[in-house]
């Protein structure tokens, strides 16, 4: 399976002094790995045996203009995503918002990821794009302090999230902040 993704800005990723690549857009990408599983190269030639990538695609149920996302996932579906996968979400009621406008023409997964302490929430709700934390659950946080505690608070709400989450889409998957694998097992313990 290839998940197709624009990426973060470089600054934010792994490698901030490398070279961004614009020769390829996601949509492209999309329709290259379209082609490829139905046997041809990007110029339409065969390919021989052809591949059986399963393709996702990204949304951003929490997009400020949610007619430019639906837009913007009608293209990728058209481009060929077979199912889609969310940021973290940690307001599930931008699901509701989504969904009060349009279904997903494809499996819709919702992204849960447990926060590791509050300046953890306050990077990721300030500084990465799509990423939205509620003001609430940065309290909750913050209330949490640091450690162990911080830590154990920031399952309860990836809980909270899981169990909301998989009434709204067709699945959820779990990130572990930091390769802390540990966190995102015990978020599935609530299942």
């Amino acid at each position: 399976a290839l998940l197709v993704v624009g990426g973060d800005p470089l600054k934010i990723g792994d490698y901030p002094l490398g070279r961004h690549v614009g020769e390829v857009d996601t949509l492209g990408l999309l329709r290259i790995v379209k082609g490829l599983n139905a046997g041809v190269d990007i110029a339409g030639s065969p390919i021989g045996t052809s591949t059986s990538f399963g393709i996702a695609c990204a949304a951003n149920p929490a997009a400020a203009d949610l007619d430019v996302e639906i837009s913007k996932l009608s293209a990728k579906v058209e481009a060929g995503a077979c199912w889609v996968q969310t940021q973290p979400l940690y307001d599930l009621e931008v699901l509701d918002r989504f969904f009060a406008r349009t279904r997903s023409p494809i499996p819709l997964v919702v992204g849960i990821m447990p926060l590791h302490s509050a300046r953890h929430a306050e990077f990721l709700h300030n500084e990465v794009p799509g990423m939205s934390i509620p003001e609430d659950i940065r309290e909750r946080m913050r209330k949490a302090g640091s450690g162990e505690k911080a830590q154990l608070e920031g399952v309860a709400i990836a809980q909270e999230a899981t169990l909301a989450a998989r009434e709204l889409g067709q699945g959820v998957y779990i990130m572990p902040p930091f390769n802390k694998v540990d966190l995102a097992v015990r978020v599935i313990d609530v299942l």
